[in-house]
């Protein structure tokens, strides 16, 4: 495999992606989907007690990291419009062989 050349295309779809706000606050996705806490965590890639912290109320409140919002607006984004995606791109997205454990 050769190295791929960034050039004007790659520059101006990396500063839309830099720039992208792309997020849902865990209580909007909860609200939305019929998910539990592990499975919210699992979307999220972090541990159970990290979404529980997210919900508690008071001094052991924690608010979610950026990358969390992402990750949750990422598969709300996948959950509404997966059938739109063409199936070549979806098994580019979804490649099964990266992690033989899905």
């Amino acid at each position: 495999m050769s190295l791929r050349h960034l050039g004007r295309r790659e520059y101006i779809l990396l500063n839309l992606y830099s720039h992208c706000q792309l997020g849902i606050t865990p209580t909007d996705f909860y609200a939305k989907w019929n998910v539990t806490h592990a499975q919210m965590a699992q979307i999220c890639s972090c541990s159970e007690s990290t979404v529980d912290r997210w919900f508690q109320q008071g001094r052991s409140k924690q608010l979610p990291e950026p990358i969390y919002l992402r990750r949750l607006a990422e598969i709300d984004f996948l959950w509404e419009h997966y059938e739109q995606i063409p199936a070549d791109l979806r098994q580019q997205l979804c490649r099964r062989d990266r992690d033989s454990s899905m």
